[in-house]
């Protein structure tokens, strides 16, 4: 089942929020909507999902237009908003079931499904604690089981992995993995570690207007800019750099350095040679393969 979105628009008050976006998501493809703070990622979700509304344009699930027909179209989707809402005085069974409700679900068919979904969140030896109490990564978890409780056709979810730790990080990426198959699932994230890892598909949002989209691997091969990193044992001052021949640098720490730039061979003589000049000790300087970052950061530097 697929989900189309045809000229969108939206402003509030007299910002212009959307400007005409436009883009396609398929069955089996997880798809990557990737964008800066502020590009119109949550806007562009919430009026997926029937939470606002457009000023013009429309979207289409499976051929239903969402403005026209909410609640037919809301069943087909599940949705995890960026602010996940939570009741956090209800036990974990307790919430899903109450949820299943607001579906119209009940008997064997809820209780089926509670069971179904906190056994693919792994929420199963947490049934009986209460919301409150639960780490971070587990209330995605929750959230998560919530928006796969109707078994929708349509999966969405905004900044999923916003705040977890490493190791939540790991099991809700394995989990929206797990749950995509057979699946239409959009990814809304700023995060483009997380799209390289999950994504088919990526749609790239600047300031209201669709920069780029395209499969991932298309889009990376189509870039120009090659990666390279430096690492010293010493910290790397970024004024040294000025005046190299790199199209913008990561200075992810003081020792190790991220460039994109054209031309790798001489970027890395002019390292060799600030190397030589401030006397520091070189770990390496290696070049790695083309990635989504630098493209990320050409389409959306202005």
């Amino acid at each position: 089942m697929s989900i189309s979105i045809q000229q969108l628009s939206k402003s509030f008050g007299h910002q212009q929020v959307l400007k005409g976006i436009s883009f396609q998501a398929n069955p089996g493809q997880v798809l990557g909507f990737l964008g800066p703070n502020g590009a119109g990622k949550s806007t562009t979700m919430k009026i997926l999902t029937g939470y606002l509304t457009a000023d013009g344009g429309e979207v289409l699930v499976n051929g239903i237009a969402v403005d026209k027909h909410p609640k037919t179209a809301s069943k087909l989707m599940g949705y995890l908003p960026e602010h996940n809402p939570l009741y956090p005085e209800m036990y974990i069974s307790e919430f899903l079931s109450f949820m299943g409700g607001l579906y119209q679900m009940d008997g064997k068919l809820l209780k089926g499904r509670i069971q179904l979904v906190m056994e693919q969140c792994g929420l199963t030896a947490e049934r009986n604690k209460k919301i409150g109490l639960l780490s971070k990564g587990y209330k995605q978890r929750v959230g998560l089981a919530k928006s796969l409780l109707h078994d929708p056709e349509i999966i969405i979810l905004d900044e999923p992995t916003s705040g977890l730790d490493p190791n939540q990080l790991v099991e809700i990426r394995q989990l929206i993995k797990h749950v995509s198959v057979n699946k239409t699932l959009i990814l809304s994230t700023h995060i483009m570690q997380e799209v390289e890892a999950l994504c088919d598909k990526v749609v790239i949002i600047h300031k209201g207007k669709i920069v780029a989209q395209d499969l991932l691997k298309q889009l990376k091969s189509g870039q120009e800019d090659f990666h390279l990193i430096l690492e010293t044992e010493e910290p790397v001052q970024k004024s040294w750099l000025e005046g190299m021949a790199y199209s913008h640098f990561v200075h992810t720490n003081p020792c190790r350095i991220e460039f994109s730039c054209e031309d790798p061979k001489r970027l890395r003589q002019e390292l060799l040679v600030l190397i030589r000049d401030k006397q520091l000790n070189l770990v390496s300087i290696r070049q790695e393969e083309k990635n989504l970052e630098s493209v990320f950061y050409r389409l959306t530097q202005n």
